[in-house]
C-alpha cells in the first residue's frame, strides 16, 4: 500500500479568509464530529494498544510517551493529569517532547528531525524491558519518534504510536500501532486541529481505561485523586458522603484525618 498523507491533503473549504465567523465555527464543528467517528473505526487497534499497556503497568512498568510538537505536548499533557486524577506516582506515566522542556511552550527548531535523541531522553529515565513506550505523531513521519520507537523495538521494549496517516512509517515501526484516519484539515495542514483532538481522545481512552484496570477507581468515582484544592475537597467530601451515608460533618472530619478518599471510606467501614 502506498502512503498517502492525508493530514497534509488541502481543505475541503476555500476562501476561508472570506468567511463570516459564524460560517468558520460551524465549518469547524463540523469537521470536529467527523473525529470520534474515526476513533472508534480504530477502536481494535487502541483495545490492542490498552492491554499491552495494562500488563507493562502490572508488572511494574512504566507508560512513556513521546512526540514532537502539539504531538509531543499532548502526551505531556496526559501524563500530567495522571497522578492528580488517579494519585500514582509522578514517574508512572512521563511524556517526553523533542527540544525538551523548552519546547512544552516554544517550538524548538529542527528537534524533532534528530533520530537519536529519543533514545538518549529515553535512556535518561533508565528505561528497562518493563515499560512501554507509546509514539505521538499525527503525520506518522517524524523522525524524534520513529528513531525512540525502533531503538526501543531494539531493546525488547513494548511499543505503540498514534498518527492519523494510514500506512504511516510509524505505523510500520510501532508493535501495536492506532491509526486514526481523519482526513484534511479544515485549514490545510494544521493538525492540531481534527487530528489533534483524535490523540487527545485516543490517550485520554488509553490512560483512564489503564488507570480503572489497576484499580484507581471505584464504583465510577476517583477516590485516589489528590486534594489539591478546595474543589476537589469539596468533591472527596461527597463521594464520601454517598458512600457511607454520613452527614457532611462526620464526612468532612474521616477526609481531614486520612487525607485520602479510599482510606476515608475503609477506615470506616473496617471499623
Amino acid at each position: 500500500m502506498s502512503f498517502i498523507k492525508t493530514t497534509e491533503q488541502a481543505s475541503k473549504y476555500e476562501h476561508l479568509e472570506k468567511m463570516p465567523v459564524g460560517d468558520l465555527l460551524r465549518n469547524i464543528n463540523n469537521e470536529d464530529k467527523t473525529v470520534p467517528l474515526a476513533v472508534e473505526k480504530a477502536l481494535p487497534q487502541i483495545e490492542q494498544l490498552t492491554q499491552v499497556v495494562v500488563s507493562c503497568l502490572k508488572s511494574g512498568g512504566r507508560l512513556f510517551y513521546i512526540g514532537a510538537g502539539t504531538s509531543g505536548r499532548l502526551g505531556i499533557v496526559d501524563a500530567s493529569e495522571c497522578p492528580p486524577t488517579f494519585g500514582v506516582p509522578f514517574d508512572l506515566v512521563i511524556g517526553l517532547i523533542a527540544g525538551g522542556d523548552t519546547a512544552i511552550r516554544r517550538a524548538v527548531e529542527f528537534a524533532e528531525d534528530d533520530r537519536e535523541q529519543a533514545w538518549k531522553d529515553l535512556s535518561e529515565y533508565n528505561i528497562t524491558t518493563n515499560d512501554v513506550v507509546i509514539g505521538i505523531a499525527a503525520s506518522g513521519t517524524t523522525p524524534y519518534v520513529i528513531g525512540g520507537l525502533e531503538k526501543c523495538n531494539n531493546a525488547g521494549i513494548a511499543t505503540g504510536c498514534i498518527t492519523c496517516n494510514q500506512g504511516s512509517p510509524l505505523a510500520q515501526v510501532a508493535q501495536n500501532p492506532v491509526e486514526v484516519v481523519v482526513g484534511s484539515e479544515f485549514v490545510t495542514g494544521s493538525s492540531r486541529m481534527k487530528a489533534g483532538t483524535a490523540q487527545k481522545l485516543v490517550l485520554n481512552m488509553i490512560s483512564t481505561a489503564a488507570m480503572i484496570q489497576l484499580g484507581r477507581v471505584k464504583g465510577n468515582k476517583m477516590v485516589d485523586m489528590q486534594l489539591s484544592n478546595h474543589k476537589l475537597v469539596g468533591r472527596g467530601v461527597k463521594m464520601i458522603m454517598d458512600e457511607l451515608n454520613i452527614p457532611e460533618e462526620e464526612a468532612i472530619a474521616l477526609l481531614e484525618k486520612y487525607k485520602n478518599v479510599r482510606k476515608a471510606i475503609e477506615a470506616h467501614a473496617n471499623r
